[in-house]
Formats: C-alpha cells, sequence, structure tokens
C-alpha cells in the first residue's frame, strides 16, 4: 500500500513581505500552511525602503505596527517634490491629530523582511529557507502543486496543496509555468539602488526629484538611520530601451554633474555599487488567478506606476488572497472562474488608485506641467496647501488629473 500524501491548504512561494503576511494571515484562520522561500534569511532586497502608510495600516492589522516601528529606520514626515528646472516644495504629511497610524517609514528591506519572516515562520505549518520551486505540479487542468529543491539535495521533491499562492517577485515561476507571466515595457520600471553615507539631507523628509536626465522617471534621496541614505533612480522600460538610457551612467551624471545635487554629495561615501532590479507596475491588470493558484505582490504586477512603492499593495494582496483562499477551501472549488473573487476583490479596493496613479505617471512625463505645479507650490502658499491636501487625502487626488486643477494654478 502507497504512502498517503501530505496536503496543504496553502503553498506560499516566496516569503517576502507578500509571502509572509499571507502566512500570518493564514495562520489567522487556522490554516495548514508550507512556506517556500529561495534565499536565507537575512537577505537583501533592493529596494527604495520607503514603507508606505498603506503597509502602516495592514501591519497594525496583523498587531506587527508596534515591533516594527522599533527597528532601526526613519520616520516619514514630509515628501520633497523637485521640478525639473530646480525648484523643490516639502509636502507635510503627519496627521497625528487625526489618530491615525505613522505615515509611513524607511527600513532597510533586509531588516523589514527579516523581520516578517520570522513572524510567518512561527505562523507557518512548515517553513523551508533555501528551497527552488522549479515548476508546477497539473493535474486534470489544476495546479495541485510544486516541484523543486533544496540546498541539501539534488533530488526534485514534491509538495501538494490545495491553493498555491505565488508570492515570488516579478519572475514569478508561478507565472510562467502557468503562461500568464506578462513583461511590457509599456508596464514595467527598471530602478537602481545605492546606498550613500554622507550625503547633505533633511531629517524625515524623502526627495523625489524629476530631473531632465531621466523623465519620465525620477531621482530619490530617502534618508534612513545612522546616516545611511537610499539613492536611486527609475525609469520606464520603454523609455530606457526607446533613448538608449544607461541608468548607472544617469545616476552618476546626476550626483556628480547636475548643479542641484553635486553640493550635496561632495563628502558622499557610496556603501556599495548600483544594484538595479525590475518593478512590474499596475499600469494595466494583469490576470493573477488560475485553477488552483493566486499571485500576490510584484508577481501580480501591483506596484504603484507613480512613485514605485510595492509594499504596501503586497501586504493588502495578501490580506485579500488569504480571505478568498479560506472560502474557496471552506466551499472546496478552488477553480480559477471562483478563486477570480480574489482578483476581482483587489482591484475594487486599489484600481482606482493604480488608474489614478497611471494618469499620474503619464503627467510626470511633461516637464512643464511638473515645472508649473512644483513652481507655483514653492512661491504660493495657497497652492502649496492645495497640494498638501491632496498629497495627504484630504482633498481627493483626482483633482491631479483634472484640468480645472491646472488651470487654477496657471492663473493663480
Amino acid at each position: 500500500m502507497g504512502t498517503k500524501k501530505e496536503i496543504y491548504d496553502l503553498i506560499i512561494i516566496g516569503a517576502g513581505p507578500a509571502g509572509s503576511a499571507a502566512a500570518l494571515y493564514a495562520k489567522k484562520h487556522n490554516l495548514k500552511t508550507l512556506l517556500l522561500e529561495k534565499s536565507k534569511y537575512p537577505r537583501d532586497k533592493i529596494c527604495g525602503d520607503a514603507i508606505s502608510g498603506k503597509s502602516m495600516g495592514v501591519l497594525n492589522d496583523l498587531g506587527l505596527l508596534e515591533e516594527i516601528q522599533k527597528l532601526p529606520g526613519n520616520v516619514i514626515n514630509s515628501f520633497g517634490f523637485g521640478s525639473p528646472n530646480g525648484k523643490m516644495i516639502e509636502i507635510p504629511i503627519g496627521r497625528k491629530d487625526r489618530g491615525e497610524v505613522p505615515n509611513g517609514l524607511v527600513i532597510q528591506r533586509k531588516l523589514f523582511d527579516h523581520f516578517l519572516f520570522k513572524q510567518a515562520k512561527q505562523a507557518a505549518s512548515k517553513t523551508i529557507e533555501e528551497f527552488t520551486v522549479t515548476d508546477v505540479i497539473i493535474e486534470n487542468n489544476m495546479v495541485t502543486g510544486v516541484v523543486g529543491k533544496d540546498k541539501l539535495s539534488d533530488e526534485a521533491i514534491r509538495f501538494y496543496g490545495k491553493i498555491i499562492i505565488g508570492a515570488d517577485g516579478f519572475q514569478s515561476i508561478i507565472a510562467r509555468k502557468t503562461d500568464i507571466y506578462l513583461h511590457d515595457p509599456k508596464h514595467w520600471v527598471v530602478a537602481l539602488r545605492q546606498y550613500y553615507k554622507n550625503v547633505k539631507v533633511n531629517d524625515g523628509v524623502i526627495e523625489i526629484h524629476f530631473v531632465n536626465e531621466i523623465i519620465p522617471g525620477y531621482f530619490w534621496i530617502f534618508p534612513m538611520n545612522d546616516g545611511i541614505v537610499n539613492v536611486g533612480i527609475g525609469m520606464l522600460h520603454e523609455a530606457i530601451k526607446k533613448n538608449k538610457i544607461d541608468l548607472k551612467k544617469a545616476m552618476d551624471l546626476i550626483i556628480k554633474k547636475n548643479t542641484l545635487f553635486r553640493d550635496r554629495f561632495v563628502d558622499a561615501q557610496p556603501l556599495e555599487e548600483p544594484k538595479g532590479w525590475n518593478l512590474p507596475v499596475g499600469s494595466t491588470r494583469r490576470k493573477i488567478t488560475g485553477n488552483g493558484f493566486m499571485l500576490l505582490g510584484d508577481a501580480a504586477g501591483l506596484i504603484d506606476p507613480f512613485s514605485g512603492e510595492g509594499i504596501g499593495n503586497a501586504l493588502f494582496s495578501a490580506k485579500i488572497a488569504i480571505e478568498q483562499a479560506v472560502r474557496a477551501i471552506k466551499t472546496g472549488n478552488v477553480s480559477d472562474k471562483y478563486l477570480m473573487m480574489y482578483e476581482e476583490t483587489l482591484w475594487k479596493k486599489i484600481g482606482v488608485e493604480l488608474r489614478l496613479s497611471t494618469k499620474m505617471q503619464k503627467l510626470g512625463r511633461n516637464k512643464f506641467l511638473l515645472n508649473l505645479v512644483i513652481n507655483k507650490a514653492y512661491r504660493n502658499p495657497e497652492i502649496n496647501k492645495l497640494l498638501t491636501d491632496i498629497i495627504t487625502g484630504r482633498i481627493p487626488k483626482t483633482k491631479l488629473i483634472n484640468p480645472l486643477f491646472y488651470l487654477k494654478i496657471l492663473f493663480n
């Protein structure tokens, strides 16, 4: 008689923020969960390291916010926006008067992800690090498991689950093996990150600069802890190909030659070589479910098209996905048609935001409008307050894509 195969409720591929959050939410519902991670923690993750207000909300929901705030990092008090012609405005985002959770933090992903992973490891029924998933198991047109290898053996190992969760990043093996992977340069950003010390910064202010060298795209300066600063550059892949941009050369040129920044970097010391990564942005709606599986976070292409921030939507997608997984397992229906309710719910929650950010990304290609808005806000307190209210959500962000908004600025 053969040995009965073990079947998990969930197999989660990838233990970054999306996968770890999925394991934590699964624990709340007493699901039997296998968490598979190809790396060994702690590990670096190339990122801007900014953790948004949306992230704060999910972390608060998971009961982790207080501990997260104890990690070495920096509180975000203001956004700084720089125009192509060199003016910069600061938008204060502190909202303590409204009794809300913090607006955001800047924490190295090596620390942030490791903290989340430790919580997820305790929550999952079983966790395996340094396990590389190489294929999916398909039975009767249904994904029922995964195949992979661990660090100790070259032999293929099989695991079975009622639902497979692909939280495995922009190169998702789950998406590739189920033929729903999409790499479209129009909906894909490429970015570089480099850690520095001794950059002249304003503590608590994360800066985004729209500089001539990389429009459509931006240059950022995010202060962290212990004098470390996350410096980076991001640009739409389509524009990189069209204009034959070398991002490393462009960032070096901005830091060393651009008169807006060279004095701020005169004593700066790089702590690493520039490191690049890919960001599938939510300017298009990708298919993220199938028979027996769902995709989360970067694997689902949920990165904000304007800001490039992906942690918040990754964490939020985990929450929505697990809610649907619980219903699917309870009813015994893990078909694509049923799991697609996760995608529908997710886009009802964040679709408006992503569509707005897509329109803002397109506006960010227009140097005239960038100079107009930022320069007016720099000189005019009334316009500055209007922009502040929009960025902080006191006024709907849809104002930013309304032509009347720009007419008001033009003639104010």
